[in-house]
């Protein structure tokens, strides 16, 4: 029997002690490499353009020959003005991309030995740059399309007297949203927040191609999809595939999603929730794909995303 890719040697070609092993500088230049990825390491001045640098190596820092600009590695990047160490910064892609059903903010900040804080921001930074390469993308060929619901729980009473029927609108929080996930078989899963699955229907008009054929269940609104393609439809009380017909590529992140809400964030706001089902489809996506290899397209997108309006000085506008 062969064995399973995630229990090989080959899925772990990355790790805590081969990150501190290495040091501080071995950190940095891989961070410089991922950002001037075209240029072999070299600086480029990010407000010029101009190649021509002068190295500040006792500032870790650059000086542009044409502008005079300084800037550092991390500058106009979504990990601009950090604090933290390149060893740190590092060892918290791995433990991210290492937790394949996610890891909270509590546990990376005892595992780095930094503010909880520092935690929940950086790892908010690295699902905002895991959603920014899915915009834009465009689904083919075979298309599975399905909902989930997410939050909005309510407590039950303790007294048998004082419960209400939950179900009803007037007994309910307002924060119950549904994701809306569309998967392409051996492609990529691209998931929406919306307050009904319904709206799934004008999400796949606007992102499968022409010509796709879309899987869904035996929801009653994914009929109108019938009009612009062929479609393969499952019951579900009858059975979960059959000739072809399912959703369970799709059913598959919505565990892994289910999963890391439940088992490490607990509750997640609405507000963010587009972000942890961004973070639970890219890893979905790149499961048979080696934990250094993920790091370093993790570290590849951060050094192209810039500054984060939402999450830079977050807790200072908390406050």
């Amino acid at each position: 029997m062969a064995q399973h890719f995630l229990l090989s040697a080959e899925a772990r070609t990355l790790s805590l002690k081969d990150i501190y092993k290495a040091g501080e500088g071995a950190a940095y230049e891989t961070f410089r490499a991922m950002r001037w990825s075209e240029t072999g390491g070299e600086a480029v001045c990010p407000r010029c353009g101009c190649v021509e640098t002068y190295d500040i190596s006792t500032r870790r820092k650059f000086k542009c020959a044409a502008c005079g600009h300084q800037f550092s590695v991390t500058s106009g990047t979504i990990f601009a003005s950090r604090k933290m160490d390149f060893t740190d910064l590092l060892a918290a892609i791995c433990l991210f991309v290492n937790g394949v059903k996610g890891m909270s903010a509590l546990q990376m900040s005892r595992d780095l030995d930094v503010q909880y804080k520092t935690a929940f921001v950086m790892m908010h930074k690295l699902r905002e740059v895991l959603a920014a390469e899915m915009r834009g993308l465009e689904l083919a060929g075979e298309v599975e399309i399905d909902g989930c619901y997410i939050g909005g729980h309510i407590r039950p009473s303790n007294l048998k007297e004082d419960r209400v029927d939950r179900r009803l609108a007037k007994h309910q929080t307002g924060t119950r949203r549904v994701v809306v996930a569309l998967r392409q078989r051996g492609g990529r899963t691209l998931p929406f927040i919306a307050k009904r699955e319904g709206e799934g229907v004008e999400i796949a008009s606007r992102i499968v191609a022409t010509g796709s054929t879309i899987f869904a269940d035996e929801a009653a609104h994914w009929d109108d999809l019938v009009r612009d393609f062929p479609m393969g439809r499952i019951n579900h009380s009858e059975a979960y595939s059959r000739h072809g017909k399912h959703t369970n590529n799709v059913e598959s992140f919505f565990s892994r999603l289910r999963r890391m809400i439940r088992g490490q964030h607990h509750k997640v706001s609405p507000q963010y929730l587009h972000q942890y089902a961004s973070e639970a489809a890219w890893k979905e996506d790149h499961r048979s794909v080696a934990n250094g290899a993920q790091a370093g397209r993790v570290i590849s997108l951060a050094m192209a995303s810039p500054v984060s309006r939402q999450w830079a000085g977050y807790w200072q506008r908390a406050a």
